[in-house]
């Protein structure tokens, strides 16, 4: 047939001569579908038939250029697809070319590992179950043929070669009597394989049908390499974006923690309680449960915490603290999970709760008993469900956060007189820590005196050779109800005082009746002054002095008050 390019279709009408040749009638036609007109014509043109026949022939042509309009409405569809619709278009997809050419199922199998082909996208009649995935072990024959980059096509069982019977028994086994699988490849690589089938009855597959499956199976791994390359690059973009922000709020609670840090961060100490401490601190820190450290105030929760994260696998990020007693009541939970703008008065401006900052790190919540009750519920569902809601915003937020909380609190008492939670007090305290209080580690205090001393004594400029021993007996004689605390005081007020190389430092006062007197003769002696010079008011000489009300020379009196660490002027 000659070509035309005049728009005109043609209609097959038998001659005298009993072979087909076309009359042409008017109608709209693309290139494709000409040249399908073409090729039909030269198949049947020479084909002799009775004149009835022409009605067949006039059939197959409409079939043939219905798929060709096909062919060129997924070509325009798939050109701009996105990842976000691409599954649903290729189904779509699959169920149109099926219809189109009465085929029963088609699938789609993507490569794993080297190993299987993993069905991903499937289409089939209502009462066909989708053919599965297969191992490249339980068909080697199809899979070293697909992986060459070669169509597998066969209009029956039978025509599939000997070294194929696997593959038979598998086509009997869930039905394909005709199939057609060709080769999915992206940038040249095989990643998969997509067939065409028939379940009920056999069917040819002539070579004009496959090269124009070949397209579109190419259409298909182009979409999918277009799709796969924008995804990734919009979850590179995220994954910066994420970590830039992780980094911004990761620097502003670091440069809050560098202004508010203070005090010493190591742990000091040989007595049995502490070392007990510390090795209930090697074996949880390598997991990832919950902590939570009891014990009275002062003795050290904040820095076990520490020791915690910094030998966990998390320690390589910062640890993030919060002191839930600081925040005012109506402020802990914007703290805890963030803030939208405009989420409350005030809320000027948006922020990362403690939740996402410590993303990948460890929490560390202190006086955790302090929390109100309807903020301890919400933190429940925070832990449970590992995600969170910034206040204002209904978008859950998801982390992976490791927690460790402290109380000076008895929680077991909390519980039980309904001021805190059980299941929340059940959550935290998968593995308990007791922080011993400094009066049960008494051979800690020499250590902790020496330490707290040398840090004064270069932050003061105040060089130190020694420290009076029977002040160090005094001290480990005293109750010390503020702990480790405490004991720093005590002993930066000593290095404040002292005016030579020799330090004596002395327990404060009694401030509660639970606190022992001490045995040794130098207290009694310093206390015995003290009280003397708060009888004669402060004053050392005179009428009614000190000095005189002891019987002492006023120079004999500066010499004893100033080995004591005692000022004319009354401490209290």
């Amino acid at each position: 047939m000659p070509a035309t390019t005049d728009n005109y279709c043609c209609e097959l009408i038998p001659p005298a001569s009993g072979l087909y040749v076309y009359s042409r009638e008017k109608v709209v036609m693309t290139h494709s579908a000409l040249h399908v007109a073409e090729e039909l014509y030269e198949e049947k043109v020479a084909i002799p038939g009775p004149p009835g026949s022409s009605a067949d022939l006039r059939s197959d042509l409409d079939d043939r250029l219905r798929f060709e309009m096909l062919m060129t409405e997924l070509s325009t569809q798939f050109a701009g697809v996105t990842s976000a619709s691409i599954d649903k278009e290729i189904v779509d997809a699959q169920r149109r070319i099926a219809e189109t050419l009465g085929l029963d199922r088609s699938t789609l199998v993507q490569l794993q590992d080297n190993e299987r082909f993993v069905l991903t996208h499937s289409w089939q009649l209502p009462d066909l179950k989708p053919f599965p995935g297969f191992a490249i072990k339980d068909l080697p024959w199809m899979a070293n043929e697909i992986l060459r980059g070669e169509t597998v096509c066969f209009a029956s069982i039978n025509d599939l070669p000997e070294e194929a019977y696997r593959e038979k028994e598998v086509a009997r086994r869930f039905g394909p009597r005709s199939n057609a699988t060709f080769p999915l490849r992206v940038g040249g690589k095989v990643i998969g394989a997509l067939a065409f089938g028939t379940v009920r009855h056999e069917r040819k597959w002539p070579e004009t049908l496959i090269t124009r499956l070949k397209f579109f199976v190419e259409m298909i791994g182009s979409a999918l390499a277009r799709t796969c390359a924008e995804d990734d690059t919009r979850k590179a973009l995220e994954e910066v974006q994420r970590l830039r922000d992780q980094l911004q709020r990761e620097n502003v609670y670091l440069q809050q923690e560098v202004k508010s840090a203070r005090g010493h961060r190591g742990l000091i100490g040989n007595s049995t309680a502490l070392r007990k401490v510390l090795e209930q601190v090697d074996q949880v820190a390598g997991t990832s449960s919950s902590v939570l450290l009891c014990g009275e105030t002062g003795t050290g929760k904040e820095l076990i915490a520490s020791a915690i994260h910094e030998l966990s696998l998390r320690g390589k990020r910062p640890m993030v603290r919060l002191n839930c007693a600081a925040i005012p009541e109506t402020l802990i939970e914007s703290e805890l999970f963030g803030r939208e703008k405009g989420a409350y008065t005030g809320a000027l401006s948006r922020q990362a709760g403690r939740f996402e900052v410590a993303h990948g790190s460890t929490l560390f919540l202190d006086e955790i008993g302090e929390l109100p009750l309807d903020v301890q519920s919400k933190l429940l569902h925070a832990l449970q469900e590992k995600q969170v809601e910034r206040l204002g915003s209904s978008k859950s937020i998801s982390f992976d956060v490791r927690i460790v909380a402290a109380t000076n609190r008895h929680l077991e008492t909390e519980v039980q007189e309904k001021r805190f939670r059980s299941d929340l007090y059940y959550r935290l305290n998968v593995f308990p820590i007791h922080m011993p209080a400094l009066r049960e580690r008494i051979e800690d205090i020499p250590l902790l005196v020496e330490a707290f001393v040398h840090e004064f004594s270069k932050s003061f400029g105040k060089p130190i050779e020694s420290i009076d021993k029977d002040c160090i007996r005094s001290l480990q004689m005293y109750q010390w109800p503020g702990n480790i605390r405490e004991l720093r005081n005590t002993v930066e007020r000593a290095m404040i005082l002292a005016n030579g190389p020799r330090l004596r430092i002395y327990p404060p006062s009694s401030v509660s009746g639970d606190v022992r007197h001490s045995m040794l003769l130098s207290d009694a002696e310093r206390g015995h002054l003290r009280n003397v010079l708060e009888m004669a008011g402060g004053r050392i000489r005179g009428k009614g002095g000190a000095a005189e009300l002891l019987g002492l020379k006023p120079t004999t009196l500066d010499s004893m008050l100033v080995r004591h660490g005692i000022t004319s002027k009354l401490e209290h």
